[in-house]
C-alpha cells in the first residue's frame, strides 16, 4: 500500500460534491460489481485480419471467484505463425478439433453478460471480441471496460516497479498464478492484479466504480490544450515525430492512421508518466508519409537507431547485442560475447546469434551447460588434470577436469557445433536420453526440468535460423491486403533483399501489382549479400519482415533464390520433439 502521505498521481475529471448526497451520488461499490477478467491469445496482433485462439476469463464479486471461462479456439482462415507460437505455446495441432469462435463466443457473451470487463492492455483484446462479434452479426454488448495497464499506470509509478507489463505487474504483487501467454493463466494473474490495485486507490478514497472513471492522469489537462498540434497530421501510414523548441527529436513512432494516433497522445487516455513529460516538452510534431504500414515499421526502427530520441526505449540497444561461440582453445568453452565476428578473421567454431541482449544469450549458455557437459574452468589443461576443478566433482565440468584427452572432448562436442551450426537433430538425442534416464530412476521433476530447458532453447534459436534463412534469400517480393476483409482498401507490395525491406508501394487495384513490381525492381534499394559468419547489423528489422510475411493473407509474387528452413534445424527440432510447453490453463 501506498504511504498515506504519498501525493495521488492522477486527477480527477470530476472532484466528489459536498452537502447531500444521492444514492447515484454514492456511485456503485467497487465490491458490488461483478467483473470479468478476459485474456485471449491470437494468431497475430491485428484484429480485423488475425483470429482468436484461446479465451480464458476469471469472474468475481466482492473479490471472490465465482466461474472460470477457458477454451481453446480453432482459427478458420488465419493460421498461428512460428512467432507466435514461440509466444504462447499454441500450435495449430493443439486448436484443430477446438471449436470455432461461432460456437464459442455466445457461450462467452453469455458468461459475461452484465459484467465489467477487465484486460491487460484491454484496446487489444476488446478489439478482438468487438471484431469477431461484427464477423459472426452479434451485437457488442458495449460493456463497462477497465484497463489493468492504465489503472497500474496511476497508482504503481516508477520505479517501484520498471514497467507496466504483465509480467512485471504480477512479480510484484506475486500473484499466486505466473503469467505464462496462455489465457487463463493470463486472466488469473491479471484479475489478482485488479484486486491490488483495487486496494491503492481505496487509499485515496476511490471506492466506487463512478469514481474510478473520473481519474485521469496527472496534468492532463495541461497536454489537452496543446493539442492543437497534432491537427495538421495526416490519416495515412507512416513515422511521427515529436520535437522540442530547438528541433531535437524527443520520441518516434509509427501508425497506420498517424492522425487518429497523435491525437491520443493529447488527450486523457494517455497514462504513461514519460509520455506526460515528453508532451509537455514538446513544440512540433513533424511527419514522415509511408507507402505501406510495412515501411512505416521499418522506417521507425531505422530512425530510432539513427536519431536515438530519449522518450524510445525500443530500438536504441543495438550495441548491446551478444552472441553465444565457442573459445577457440584446444579444449573449447562456451562464451558469450559482445564482439561482432568480423569477415576477414574466419572463427575455428560456429556462433550462435545475435541475440539482442547478454542476458538472453547468457540464458541459452547456461540452458546447454545444463543438458551437455562441457568445459566450464578457465584452468590450463595441466593445471585441470593435476587439480580437477569442484564443478568437475559434481559431473559439471568436461576436459582435462575428467581426464579426457583433447580428441575425445571434441568428438564430445560434435552435437553442440552442430546444434550452433542450426542442426538440432544431435543434441535434441542427446537430451531425450537425459530426459529418459532421469525417468528410468524416478526423478520425473528432472525429467520435466530437461524437458523445458529444451523447449526453451529451441524457442529461443528458431528466431536466429529465420533470419539467416531470409539473409539467404536474394529477392523476395510479396503482397497482403491493407484491410482485411475489406478489398477496396488495395494491397501493399513490399521488396525485400537478404532479409531488408528495399521498397514499398500500395496499389489500389490488383491489375496494377505486375506493372508496380516491375518499379520496384527498378528503384529499389540495393542491398549487398550478409558475409556468412558475421551475422546482420538490422536483424530487428528482418523480425519486422518476417512477421509482415508471416500473417494472415501475405502472398508471395516472387522468390529469387531459396527460401527454406533447415531440415534437422531448430523449428523443425521444437515441432517435432515432442517438447512442447506445458501450461496450466489448458482448457477445461
Amino acid at each position: 500500500m501506498p504511504a498515506s502521505h504519498q501525493p495521488p498521481l492522477f486527477d480527477q475529471a470530476s472532484q466528489p460534491r459536498s452537502g447531500q448526497l444521492s444514492f447515484a451520488d454514492v456511485g456503485t461499490p467497487l465490491h458490488d460489481v461483478t467483473f470479468v477478467t478476459v485474456d485471449l491469445e491470437t494468431t497475430g496482433a491485428h484484429a480485423q485480419r488475425e483470429e482468436i485462439t484461446e479465451i480464458g476469463a476469471v469472474k468475481t464479486l466482492g473479490g471472490e471467484v465465482v466461474g472460470e471461462f477457458s477454451t481453446l479456439v480453432r482459427p478458420e482462415q488465419a493460421v498461428i505463425s512460428a512467432f507466435v507460437e514461440r509466444l504462447t505455446g499454441i500450435t495449430n495441432g493443439m486448436v484443430a478439433g477446438a471449436p470455432t469462435i461461432h460456437a464459442v463466443l455466445p457461450s462467452f457473451l453469455e458468461f459475461s453478460r452484465g459484467a465489467v470487463l477487465v484486460a491487460h492492455n484491454a484496446g487489444f483484446d476488446i478489439g478482438f471480441l468487438k471484431a469477431a462479434c461484427a464477423r459472426l452479426d452479434y451485437q457488442w454488448p458495449n460493456p463497462h471496460v477497465l484497463d489493468t495497464v492504465r489503472l497500474a499506470r496511476h497508482v504503481v509509478p516508477r520505479p517501484e516497479v520498471r514497467n507496466h507489463k504483465l509480467a512485471t505487474l504480477a512479480q510484484h504483487f506475486a500473484t499466486q498464478t505466473p503469467p505464462t501467454h496462455r489465457a487463463l493463466d493470463d486472466a488469473r494473474a491479471t484479475n489478482e492484479i485488479l484486486h491490488h490495485l483495487f486496494e491503492r486507490f481505496g487509499s485515496y478514497g476511490i471506492t466506487t466504480l463512478e469514481e474510478l472513471g473520473t481519474v485521469r492522469t496527472s496534468g492532463w489537462q495541461k497536454r489537452q490544450r496543446k493539442s492543437h498540434l497534432a491537427r495538421d497530421v495526416p490519416a495515412l501510414p507512416g513515422v511521427y515525430m515529436f520535437l522540442d523548441g530547438s528541433r531535437r527529436t524527443l520520441y518516434i513512432g509509427t501508425s497506420r492512421n498517424m492522425a487518429t494516433r497523435v491525437r491520443q497522445y493529447f488527450n486523457a487516455g494517455e497514462t504513461r508518466g514519460r509520455m506526460t513529460e515528453m508532451i509537455t516538452a514538446t513544440q512540433e510534431v513533424s511527419t514522415l508519409v509511408c507507402e505501406t504500414v510495412l515501411e512505416a515499421n521499418v522506417r521507425e526502427v531505422r530512425l530510432i537507431a539513427e536519431l536515438q530520441p530519449p522518450y524510445n526505449r525500443r530500438s536504441k540497444n543495438a550495441h548491446k547485442r551478444a552472441w553465444l561461440r565457442l573459445t577457440d582453445e584446444p579444449y573449447p568453452r562456451l562464451s558469450v560475447t559482445r564482439t561482432p565476428p568480423a569477415a576477414d578473421r574466419p572463427e575455428r567454431h560456429p556462433r550462435l546469434g545475435p541475440f539482442r541482449s547478454q542476458a538472453t544469450a547468457q540464458r541459452i549458455k547456461d540452458t546447454l551447460e545444463r543438458v551437455v557437459t562441457v568445459k566450464r574452468c578457465t584452468r590450463s589443461a595441466a593445471a585441470a588434470r593435476r587439480t580437477p576443478c569442484a564443478a568437475a566433482e559434481m559431473g559439471r565440468c568436461a576436459g582435462p577436469c575428467i581426464g579426457q584427452s583433447q580428441e575425445e572432448y571434441l568428438t564430445q562436442l560434435t552435437d553442440l557445433v552442430a546444434f550452433l551450426s542450426g542442426d538440432s537433430s544431435g543434441l535434441l538425442e542427446q537430451i531425450r536420453e537425459a530426459m529418459i534416464a532421469a525417468s528410468a530412476t524416478q526423478r520425473y521433476e528432472r525429467a520435466a526440468e530437461i524437458r523445458d530447458l529444451a523447449a526453451d532453447l529451441l524457442r529461443t534459436t528458431v528466431s536466429d535460423e529465420q533470419r539467416r534463412g531470409l539473409y539467404a534469400v536474394p529477392e523476395i517480393i510479396a503482397a497482403q491486403p491493407r484491410e482485411y476483409g475489406n478489398p477496396a482498401a488495395g494491397d501493399d507490395v513490399a521488396l525485400i533483399r537478404y532479409g531488408k525491406l528495399a521498397g514499398s508501394a500500395h496499389v489500389a487495384h490488383p491489375s496494377r501489382i505486375p506493372e508496380v513490381v516491375s518499379a520496384l525492381q527498378l528503384t529499389g534499394e540495393h542491398v549487398d549479400e550478409p558475409v556468412p559468419g558475421t551475422g546482420s547489423t538490422y536483424e530487428e528489422e528482418t523480425d519486422i519482415v518476417l512477421r509482415w510475411l508471416q500473417q494472415s493473407g501475405t502472398q508471395l509474387l516472387s522468390v529469387t533464390g531459396t527460401w527454406c528452413a533447415p531440415r534437422c534445424g531448430h523449428a523443425f527440432g521444437l515441432h517435432t520433439s515432442g517438447f512442447a510447453p506445458t501450461s496450466s490453463s489448458a482448457p477445461q
